[in-house]
């Protein structure tokens, strides 16, 4: 739309182009947006006075761009509508589909398209020609999902046959009436391409035009489809693009009119302005200029609303001062008591942290004193036993030599040890005896022993050292007992060998206890207490077959006699009548008379 008004100024040749290609409840289309592109393109190359492509379009945006759009017919000699995407006929009427579309029942139609009548109505007010064309002849996915609401009414293939009523109207369809057209396998569809072919053609009648259009189709689809024109056009030609007359005298430079609206745009100098300069002429040199006032408009937009807030800041800051300065001083005092409490709480923390080093420190003094003394008084203990013992054996030693010959006082030595082994002879019996079961008790000791100490060097005793070489990393010898392994034993202060204890019971400490469990629950075979499953009763066949029994023995038993509730009285007293008994009146059979404290009535039993 220009922006200077008034008749001199009105759009003569005016085109709206829509291209439908991304529906929301249907398979994305890909030529409608660039058929939609390439026949816009040709409406500018045509110099039409205005010409809108919108792409996309949702049911409230393409009734907002029709109603727009007849608002411009009305000073315009051409109008022209053109559509590409999903159309539908219902009942012999035609109906354009939006991308928001969804069309579960065919009631849905009248709700959300939009009928092929809304735009005949956009461009009725032009003056010399109403031309709409209609690329929406395609297969149609609404109409095979829609429900039926009523079983009559007609879902057609393709579009109905329209026929205008007003003069000087065409409607052009890309396919026959009742037929479908196609997209091809080109970015544009065959439609679209002869269209943009032959329509710009200065000085050819529209209705030659299309006749080239159709033939074009039909060659490219291989005579599958045929485009068709309804409506009719009076005896003068009507072409799209009329021929330019020969230039006779001076020239009126085109750029002028841009020029003028260009400088009324200036001199407005507002963001609409320039926007509504920048619809009219979206290119060009002058565009660019407008485009560059739009930009100058923006930043100094941006620079004010940066202003503005930073006045806003600047004054909020003047009033957190004022406010902040009253209670400066109270502010002031009550953070610098904050900070002396925080200095002695930390002050005091720090002591009690050094304090507590200072204790550990001195705690493990004395452990490693008392470690040291116990581990000096081992040692000179074993020492001592070692020259006791070394003593001892000189003086048997001594002995033997004064009663036997050399070579049978020697005892065979074992290479690499301090001790020689003991040998079963009867003269080295006693102090064999006595370094095998001071060995076995320092085993015993130090846990790697269970059974008592004995003066034999036993099988026992040969894996109770394999244990301790085990867990104290030493390699003594376990087939005989030595003073180095007592020296080593000695050296441990407490068990070395691990308490192993056997199912049902854990050790604690340097024993054993019984595993207690709760109740409900049992030891498991990992050695700790699990839940007791639940035993559930399995009935039998047995079972079943007892219970029948007894039950039909209980209904073939005679039912037991039971009390009448009667009483009978004698001479001697009353008394209740006996089960299965009842009273009978009358005379007892085989007596001259009845019972006369019964009232003349007898027991008679079964």
């Amino acid at each position: 739309m220009g922006l200077v008004g008034g008749p001199a100024h009105a759009d003569r040749r005016v085109a709206l182009v829509i291209g439908n290609s991304a529906y929301k409840s249907a398979p994305k289309l890909n030529n409608p947006v660039n058929d939609a592109t390439l026949v816009g393109g040709m409406f500018k190359k045509a110099g039409f006075d205005s010409v809108d492509v919108r792409l996309d379009l949702s049911a409230s945006e393409m009734r907002r761009m029709l109603r727009e759009f007849a608002g411009r017919s009305r000073d315009a000699e051409m109008a022209v509508i053109y559509y590409a995407g999903h159309g539908i006929e219902l009942d012999g009427n035609n109906y354009l589909i939006p991308t928001d579309a969804t069309l579960e029942t065919d009631g849905d139609v009248l709700d959300e398209t939009i009928p092929v009548e809304r735009a005949l109505f956009a461009v009725e007010p032009a003056k010399q020609l109403r031309l709409i064309i209609l690329d929406a002849c395609r297969d149609n996915p609404f109409a095979k999902t829609m429900k039926r609401t009523l079983a009559s009414r007609a879902i057609g293939r393709g579009l109905a046959k329209v026929e205008p009523t007003s003069p000087n109207t065409m409607i052009a369809f890309a396919a026959k009436a009742g037929s479908t057209a196609s997209d091809g396998d080109a970015r544009n569809s065959p439609f679209a391409a002869a269209l943009v072919e032959h329509l710009p053609k200065p000085g050819l009648d529209l209705r030659k035009a299309f006749g080239f259009v159709r033939d074009d189709v039909l060659k490219t689809t291989g005579y599958k489809q045929e485009p068709y024109v309804y409506g009719s056009l009076g005896g003068d030609d009507v072409p799209l693009v009329a021929v330019k007359p020969a230039a006779t005298g001076p020239q009126a430079n085109p750029q002028d009119a841009v020029r003028r609206d260009y400088e009324l745009a200036l001199q407005l100098a507002t963001r609409d302005g320039w926007e509504a300069f920048l619809a009219q002429y979206p290119d060009g040199f002058y565009a660019n200029l407008a485009k560059g006032q739009l930009n100058k408009i923006a930043a100094e937009e941006t620079r004010a609303a940066a202003e503005q807030k930073a006045k806003a800041a600047e004054h909020e800051k003047a009033r957190l001062i004022a406010e902040r300065a009253q209670k400066a001083e109270q502010e002031k005092a009550s953070a610098a008591a904050k900070a002396a409490e925080d200095a002695r709480i930390a002050a005091e923390k720090q002591k009690q942290i050094e304090q507590a080093r200072a204790e550990a420190a001195e705690q493990q003094r004395k452990i490693a004193e008392a470690a040291a003394a116990k581990a000096l008084a081992e040692k000179q203990a074993a020492e001592k036993a070692k020259a006791e013992l070394a003593a001892k054996q000189a003086a048997e030693k001594a002995e033997q030599a004064a009663a036997k010959p050399a070579a049978d006082r020697q005892l065979p030595e074992v290479e690499n040890q301090k001790v020689a082994a003991l040998s079963p002879g009867s003269t080295s019996t006693l102090s064999a005896a006595e370094l095998s079961k001071s060995v076995q008790s320092e085993l015993r000791r130090v846990g790697c022993l269970s059974s008592s100490a004995e003066s034999e060097w036993s099988s026992t005793a040969q894996r109770s050292l394999t244990l301790f070489n085990k867990y104290a990393g030493t390699k003594f010898d376990v087939k005989l007992a030595s003073l180095d392994a007592l020296d080593a034993l000695k050296a441990k202060p407490g068990r070395v060998c691990p308490l192993v204890c056997n199912f049902g019971f854990k050790a604690d400490g340097d024993q054993c206890v019984k595993i207690t469990c709760r109740s409900g629950y049992r030891v498991g075979d990992d050695n700790e207490c699990e839940k007791i499953p639940e035993k559930k009763p399995v009935a039998t066949r047995e079972d079943s077959r007892r219970r029948d029994a007894d039950r039909r023995a209980t209904e073939a038993a005679p039912p037991k006699p039971e009390a009448s509730g009667q009483i009978i009285c004698s001479s001697t007293g009353c008394r209740p009548v006996q089960k299965g008994c009842r009273l009978v009146s009358g005379v007892i059979p085989g007596r001259v008379s009845s019972n006369t404290a019964t009232g003349g009535s007898y027991e008679v039993c079964n």
